[in-house]
């Protein structure tokens, strides 16, 4: 079985990713490709698809936001994802199960012995009105029938978990600043998420092991894993391994692959990128080793913004009164550091409206 190394997986990942090329696809197409973009913070997404698509124009995301096209919802491990509508109607019932569970997982204390069911459905009944509520206005209509739990725990299990919900524009929208307000996924959308499927099949679960792997591969079990969250997925895998093809890490790990999908040649030079906080380019795998050193691997779960140099995690960037400041964590060359810098500029312009090009690039303490 051919072996494919760091170098290999790497460029592998920056292909699927949009990141070794710009593309020029529309942004929806995009959101889709990528199996939506982790976006707890509003306006992440918009500095990880300037990243990925030529003459990305953030009003387009909006206008897919505001026309429902795209929503924002809890899916993947139970974080806030912007999704094709498409999907989330697709996919949601398949993550029923593992978005209870960890809710619970953080809750499991507060909620013992409430019957989530009976919760459910006072939750939708005080939704029905189409009235967009706050996760806490939600909880504390509903607090005074279960006031022993408390508010936080009731809304966290209702808008993430017991009802397919929404959060609402203009949280989302291109600088925008707005909290957020919880509708319906039903009602917003005017159709109801795809039924579960028979005891015994998964065809969604096949879905998202192809989908994953287009925009991830190749990977491992164990990756496709901590992208979804979903434990259940062995049995899709099995059912397409016929149309898989497989190979391993340098580790002896057996990864999974579309045959047809990029691979391209570990020297394929890998431009400078700038990804914004929770990008899935390092968190969907739960072996990151192919983009960002161990000793870093922290910083993308803690929320850092970072560079890519090489294909890899090397510096980590913020952004303040329209000047982008990226700090090195390794020396750079003198042509990667002009590199970053000619990128850290067009990004300045992008977030400011153009209005400043501004970067300062630190020195390397080392």
């Amino acid at each position: 079985m051919t072996v494919l190394d760091t170098r290999a997986l790497n460029r592998a990942t920056l292909a699927r990713q949009l990141l070794l090329d710009r593309a020029d696809v529309p942004v929806l197409d995009a959101v889709a490709h990528l199996g939506g973009l982790q976006a707890q913070e509003p306006q992440e997404p918009y500095v990880g698809l300037w990243s990925r698509l030529r003459a990305f124009d953030p009003v387009a995301l909006s206008d897919l936001l505001t026309h429902r096209s795209v929503v924002r919802t809890h899916l993947m491990r139970r974080t806030v994802h912007l999704l094709a509508a498409d999907d989330v109607v697709a996919w949601r019932a398949r993550h029923d199960a593992m978005l209870r569970q960890r809710v619970l997982g953080t809750y499991r204390r507060e909620l013992d012995g409430m019957d989530l069911d009976e919760l459910a459905a006072a939750g939708r009944s005080v939704m029905a009105d189409d009235e967009p509520r706050t996760m806490s206005e939600l909880a504390r209509a509903l607090i005074e029938r279960w006031p022993a739990p408390g508010p936080r725990p009731i809304g966290e299990m209702l808008v993430a978990a017991l009802i397919p919900m929404v959060q609402l524009p203009p949280r989302g929208v291109w600088r925008t600043r707005a909290g957020a307000r919880y509708a319906l996924l039903s009602s917003w959308l005017g159709r109801e998420i795809d039924p579960p499927a028979p005891e015994g099949t998964d065809p969604v679960g096949q879905v998202l092991v192809r989908r994953y792997l287009a925009a991830f591969g190749p990977a491992a079990t164990a990756d496709l894993r901590a992208w979804s969250g979903l434990a259940g997925l062995p049995a899709a895998v099995t059912a397409l391994r016929g149309e898989l093809v497989t190979f391993r890490d340098e580790r002896g790990r057996e990864l999974l692959d579309l045959p047809d999908a990029p691979r391209p040649d570990p020297d394929t030079p890998a431009p400078v990128r700038f990804l914004p906080a929770f990008d899935n380019a390092i968190l969907g795998y739960h072996d990151r080793s192919r983009i960002v050193d161990d000793a870093h691997r922290g910083l993308s779960v803690a929320g850092e913004r970072v560079v890519l140099v090489d294909g890899r995690v090397a510096a980590t960037w913020s952004v303040e009164a329209g000047t982008v400041t990226v700090t090195p964590l390794r020396s750079l060359s003198r042509a990667d550091r002009e590199a970053v810098a000619e990128q850290g500029r067009e990004l300045a312009s992008f977030l400011s409206d153009k209005e400043s090009h501004r970067v300062e690039l630190a020195p390397f303490p080392g």
